[in-house]
């Protein structure tokens, strides 16, 4: 698996990458606060994501098939959070089925502290 390589004109410090976590991806840099699914990690310690799908901003984009090889961001876990509530409603009509149910997201709230490429 060999990696993709374009050239791009962006400043040479504005390097980002795009990450994937709990089945999603994020776009960040360096300075970034992101919150993702909840990770197995203590607060206040330093996490490393080896999921990296895209590096860019420096001159060049390196694009994995799937992941760029030797590529990983570390984080700092600020804490760990629940998002807001969210209402589950399900109804059937003329039927009398009604349930109503709650859910709340557990979530790390992460500080970005750099991107190896």
């Amino acid at each position: 698996m060999t990696d993709q390589t374009r050239t791009t004109d962006a400043a040479p410090d504005a390097t980002y990458a795009v990450i994937k976590t709990g089945g999603k991806q994020y776009r960040v840099k360096v300075g970034d606060r992101i919150s993702v699914e909840r990770l197995m990690a203590d607060a206040g310690t330093d996490v490393t994501i080896d999921q990296v799908l895209l590096i860019g901003g420096t001159g060049e984009t390196r694009i994995g098939t799937p992941v760029v090889e030797g590529a990983s961001v570390t984080a700092h876990v600020d804490l760990h959070d629940r998002d807001e509530k969210i209402v589950v409603f399900k109804f059937k009509a003329k039927k009398r089925y009604r349930r109503r149910t709650g859910h709340r997201q557990s979530l790390t709230r992460l500080t970005i502290t750099g991107i190896s490429a």
